[in-house]
This record gives structure tokens, sequence and C-alpha cells, in this order.
């Protein structure tokens, strides 16, 4: 079962998104902000970050960054509720954008392609 690391700092986000994605069959992880992020995803070895890109103390988009720098493999969905993010040049590191929704049927889908994609076969 594939583990997933939701990081976002809005709490109903991170139950909406663990609720559904253990319905789909997922174990599900979070983390409010950056904080030692990069500690929890060596401890924790998820198979994929849902990243939120705006958080009160942290820019996702400066975390992607440290995830890369780290992590090259481990994909990363940036989940937001803007979509002006894609300008920022720094978004492109990323395998996959969701635009914030409470129908998680695109999120769910871009998860199995990106885990698909990334599992070795």
């Amino acid at each position: 079962m594939p583990k997933i690391l939701v990081v976002d700092d809005e709490e109903h986000i991170r139950l909406l998104y663990s609720e559904e994605l253990k319905e789909a069959g997922y174990e599900v992880i979070t983390a409010e902000n950056g904080n030692r992020l990069l500690e929890r995803i060596e401890e924790e070895k998820p198979a994929l970050i849902i990243l939120d890109i705006k958080m009160v103390d942290y820019n996702g988009l400066d975390i992607l960054q440290d995830i890369r720098n780290r992590f090259y493999d481990l994909p990363v969905i940036l989940s937001t509720a803007y979509d002006t993010f894609k300008e920022d040049m720094k978004s492109i590191a990323a395998d996959f954008y969701v635009v914030k929704s409470f129908d998680l049927t695109e999120l769910k889908k871009k998860i199995a392609t990106a885990l698909e994609t990334s599992l070795p076969s």
C-alpha cells in the first residue's frame, strides 16, 4: 500500500485528503508545514507527496526545491487554491499540479499516474 505524505497548513484539507485517500487504499501521513519535512521524508519514506504551495510560514515552491535536491525521484503533486503559481519557474520541478477542490477525482487520477510512472516495474 503506497504511503502518501500530505503537506498542508489547513486542517480541513489534511482531514479531507487523508480520509478520501485512505478509502482509496493509500496509507496517509500528514504535516501541517515544512518544519522538519526533509527529516520526515527520510523517516517515513513516502511514495508520493502532495504539497500545498501557500502555507502561512512556508512557501511550498521553496520546499519543493529542497525535496528535489534531496529526493530527486520522489513524485510531488503541487496542490493550490490558485493557478497563478504556474507562472513561477520553480513550479516546473513538480510532477503534477492540482487546484484544490472538494472533489478529489482529478487528484486521485494524478496520484495513480505519478505512482505508476515512479514505481520500479
